[in-house]
């Protein structure tokens, strides 16, 4: 049944739905999961530097300019009719083009990231506005300045959808994928049978060691492997430890806690 949606407009906003719907589903799992968090309830009220309703402002600025963005970029790269023979594609072409994009959007969020942790104007001025969040959680994952926000994630993701050659209709369930993947990282719980855990080496627990001081310069690689860390020397291994009062946290092994 047609709904008279196309797949741009659903391409530009199920992202932004799906972003809300997954890290308010973890919202509410934090809640009765005091067992499986990375941190206290309290170390998140008392750590963090800026507030709850700013980071939603925030988030919702950055989805703006996605917005836009992808907007732009689905009307210069033609429209539904003009990309029928790709909504058509195999499942083994629609893999490659998948694979192609998680390569492309990791490789340009690694560097990205990496630069604006190295150059002090950079972070002190942009990138040091999500390391606010000491302690991170679910819908905080996309709280950045703008500029990074456009830079990093959305210049990142328009290069994803190019390199790839994936359609408007592809990109629907890549981006959203990709929005769930870039929630988990930052949600702060360690749920048992979480497949992101099982499948990927960077989850929420990797991820938290970036946003701890012993970790701000390592652990840069996002959203999906840790490829890049491991190849230019910024992995920081970790271990797991049971916390007092419940939970757990993440302990940097022992060669690096000097570094």
């Amino acid at each position: 049944m047609d709904l008279g949606v196309s797949d741009e407009m659903l391409g530009t906003f199920v992202p932004i739905v799906v972003y809300w719907i997954y890290s308010g589903i973890y919202v509410v799992l934090g809640s009765f999961a005091e067992s499986y968090r990375l941190h206290s309830k309290q170390e998140e009220d008392e750590k963090n530097l800026v507030s709850k309703g700013a980071v939603v402002k925030g988030v919702l600025l950055q989805q703006l300019v996605q917005a836009v963005v992808a907007t732009l970029l689905f009307a210069l790269t033609g429209s539904d009719n003009q990309n029928t023979t790709s909504q058509n594609t195999s499942l083994l072409v629609l893999a490659r083009q998948f694979v192609t994009a998680m390569l492309v959007m990791d490789a340009w969020q690694y560097f990205m990231h990496r630069y604006m942790h190295h150059n002090k104007f950079l972070y002190k001025h942009i990138h040091s506005l999500h390391h606010r969040l000491i302690v991170p959680y679910s819908y905080g994952a996309l709280y950045n300045h703008p500029v990074e926000g456009l830079l990093n994630d959305t210049v990142g993701g328009a290069l994803s959808f190019l390199v790839s050659g994936m359609s408007p209709r592809a990109s629907i369930f890549f981006f959203s994928f990709a929005t769930i993947k870039t929630v988990d990282d930052h949600c702060g719980l360690l749920l048992p049978g979480n497949l992101f855990h099982i499948f990927f080496k960077n989850n929420s627990a990797y991820h938290d060691v970036h946003h701890q001081l012993y970790g701000n310069k390592y652990n840069f690689s996002q959203p999906f492997f840790i490829m890049w860390d491991r190849i230019l020397g910024t992995y920081m291994p970790y271990t797991l430890e049971e916390r007092e009062g419940g939970g757990f946290e993440t302990k940097p092994c022992k060669d690096y806690k000097d570094d």
